[in-house]
């Protein structure tokens, strides 16, 4: 029986412990801003591999989840040729999630009719699953051509503000990436993806009583509105640039003229040149005032560049399928 044959059979016979990880991991909270929450779920991961004598290194972070490497012991040479044919074979994905806390209590892990239910069941901790049974398989029975490392990251949804030295550094070691986030609803496999960024404007106004001191107000919320029109008509779907201001906030209460407001930016877009021109005409909106009076910053939280389908790309595709 090859190597090949037993990773497969193997794994076919791990459904329920597969599940069983699963189900642990999907009802922590991980929302992006809960570190603890996240690093719970880092904690079920390594706990996990460490107990198969997978060795795991923790990369502490200050303000997101930690990030987690696992590397599979390998004495074996690197097949192939070129470029970085003797780097790291890399499984990547990351613990944290979109959901508030909470909704692990409200919506806790189910299955009905064969599918799985729950906060990041799909985004993605059953690729965090799916990942660490690899990692697990190569393990026990061998077989990788070239050094196996997981990496599990903990602030993909925001952008990877801490993350991303962590994950660059990764992949400039690497032979190739396999990033375990779920496909289309086809069941497509995801070989080129937009690039993000996250951002964040602030308004500053002036308090004044809505009632007797109304025309001393100046309105950060007013101001933020017709931002928000701008930003948004900034969208160019045949371009694949789209700009989405996801959460607003502001004002103290409903008879004071809002003294301040902020609006979470995520701009989408496919070609890299197209980062730099959306970017200035986002800074070119936040500098002009609508409302007199009013001041707004702006400020990037994190971004991601487009992953752009290469020559090896589509060679890597083709071997898959």
């Amino acid at each position: 029986m090859t190597q090949a044959t037993q990773i497969a059979d193997w794994l076919a016979a791990q459904h329920q412990p597969m599940v069983d990880l699963l189900r642990e991991l999907v009802d922590i909270d991980s929302g992006s801003y809960n570190k603890p929450g996240i690093d719970a779920v880092g904690a079920a991961i390594e706990a996990f591999l460490a107990a198969l004598g997978i060795p795991v290194e923790r990369l502490a972070q200050s303000k997101h989840g930690d990030c987690l490497r696992a590397a599979v012991p390998w004495d074996g040479p690197a097949m192939g040729t070129g470029g970085n044919a003797g780097g790291n074979i890399v499984l990547m994905g990351h613990r944290d999630t979109v959901f508030p806390d909470g909704e692990a209590r409200r919506r806790p892990f189910t299955i009905a009719d064969g599918i799985a239910y729950g906060p990041g069941v799909a985004d993605m901790k059953a690729g965090l699953v799916m990942n660490a049974f690899i990692l697990a398989a190569f393990h026990k029975f061998g077989g990788s051509p070239a050094p196996l490392v997981g990496l599990f990251t903990g602030d993909e949804e925001i952008g990877s503000p801490e993350g991303r030295p962590v994950i660059e550094a990764e992949a400039r070691r690497a032979r190739v990436v396999f990033n375990s986030e779920p496909g289309r609803v086809s069941g497509n496999v995801v070989t080129g993806r937009k690039g993000g960024v996250f951002s964040v404007m602030r308004i500053t106004g002036k308090a004044a009583h809505s009632g007797g001191n109304f025309s001393e107000g100046i309105s950060a919320i007013e101001e933020l509105a017709r931002k928000v029109q701008a930003i948004h008509a900034l969208t160019d779907l045949e371009r694949g640039i789209t700009l989405n201001v996801g959460l607003a906030s502001g004002g103290q209460s409903v008879n004071t003229v809002a003294p301040w407001a902020e609006g979470q930016i995520d701009l989408r877009y496919v070609k890299p040149e197209d980062r730099d021109d959306i970017m200035a005409k986002i800074a070119a909106i936040i500098a002009r005032s609508h409302v007199p009076g009013t001041r707004a910053e702006l400020t990037i939280r994190g971004e991601f560049l487009p992953l752009t389908q290469t020559p090896a790309a589509k060679k890597l595709f083709e071997l898959y399928v």
